[in-house]
């Protein structure tokens, strides 16, 4: 009667956890003790159609610093309470003294050697940066804070887009996180696996300009929010009520 009572025992235990998969949640799980360096120091950032600019000037002419740092043709609304130059549909910028400047296609650097090339016709040795005001990621899927995030130093890595979204839940995938990118017009996509320390190296960790990041929930979520295993708890009270029934009437 005593083992009989013990197989319905572990019977029920095995209809609670049969269903449970073991997951890895560390990052980088593979990792060395001794560590490891992250070679990828991402892309430069590239200026595109409707990106909007802040441009400082500091030169030896304070009326035409005020130019750039006091007046903005176009604003960011909710992005930034700075005012910015807005890039339009063909690729050009307004700005003053130098006029309409195609500027698509440029890095932030080039751009700043740019625009200081063309206002030394006018000012004395201007120093310009260029900030980008609409560098912007979205974090979707299994993690505690989905949400579009604005990046003011225009440089942000995968865990830290992570992070500013409240991190994975238990049942995000990480070993299987999605990157959406648009360049040029261009979706690409690629997935990492963050259980490993190499998916620091693709140059999908370090993050562009209008990048979603998607998380994919694991089969557990799935098992657990199904009706089948609403009900194991009931078949498994069923059971064991059976099981102390039946030793009830064995008894007898």
């Amino acid at each position: 009667m005593k083992k009989f009572n013990t197989y319905c025992f572990l019977a029920a235990l095995l209809l609670m956890t049969g269903c449970a998969a073991k997951r890895d949640l560390v990052y980088f799980s593979n990792m060395a003790n001794t560590g490891a360096v992250n070679n990828n120091m991402g892309g430069a950032v590239i200026i595109h159609q409707k990106d909007i600019i802040n441009v400082t000037v500091n030169s030896l002419n304070p009326e035409s610093n005020l130019l750039f740092n006091g007046n903005k043709n176009a604003t960011t609304g909710n992005t930034s309470n700075r005012g910015g130059y807005k890039v339009n549909e063909n690729g050009i910028v307004n700005l003053p003294l130098i006029g309409d400047y195609k500027i698509e296609g440029q890095t932030i650097e080039e751009a700043q050697a740019e625009v200081a090339k063309r206002l030394s016709a006018f000012v004395k040795s201007p120093v310009v940066d260029i900030q980008l005001l609409n560098f912007k990621i979205s974090v979707i899927g299994e993690v505690n804070k989905p949400s579009t995030f604005v990046i003011t130093d225009e440089n942000v890595n995968l865990l830290e887009a992570l992070g500013m979204a409240g991190d994975m839940t238990v049942y995000g995938k990480r070993d299987n996180v999605l990157v959406i990118r648009t360049e040029n017009g261009h979706k690409t996509m690629n997935r990492l696996n963050l259980n490993k320390v190499e998916s620091m190296d693709s140059p999908y960790f370090n993050l562009k300009q209008n990048d979603i990041v998607y998380v994919e929930p694991d089969k557990s979520k799935a098992v657990e929010y199904s009706q089948n295993t609403r009900l194991a708890p009931i078949v498994v009270a069923s059971i064991s009520a059976l099981a102390v029934l039946a030793a009830v009437l064995l008894r007898r």
